[in-house]
């Protein structure tokens, strides 16, 4: 049920969170990343990572959205990429996305 709710439909269109993932990993400085939907008033979800930056790496929102949006269809890249120091996981050592959905729901001013 949980992974159900990973793919993201944004403006009608489905994003898949690993082709997002493995666009972002692939960045000089980017150690590891989440990709979820965040509920959005006009899209119905916005497309959001979530970066964890390598030591000593610096990138602005900018720099990783610039970096993205060659690789990616523009429904794909990220509306927003906020930085965190780590990702939230289980026990089991699996990215809890479902906290970060939560965590940053209000990002865009959409009401549940």
């Amino acid at each position: 049920m949980g992974r159900a709710k990973d793919i993201v439909i944004s403006g009608g269109y489905n994003v898949y969170p690993k082709e997002v993932e493995t666009e972002l990993d692939a960045l000089p400085g980017v150690l590891e990343s989440a990709v979820f939907g965040v509920l959005h008033p006009d899209l119905g979800e916005a497309v959001t990572a979530v970066v964890v930056l390598q030591p000593a790496a610096a990138m602005t929102e900018a720099d990783v959205i610039a970096a993205v949006r060659v690789r990616l269809a523009r429904y794909k890249v990220p509306r927003r990429v906020l930085f965190v120091d780590e990702l939230p996981r289980n026990t089991m050592g699996k990215v809890q996305k479902n906290l970060l959905r939560t965590a940053y729901s209000s990002l865009y001013g959409a009401a549940r």
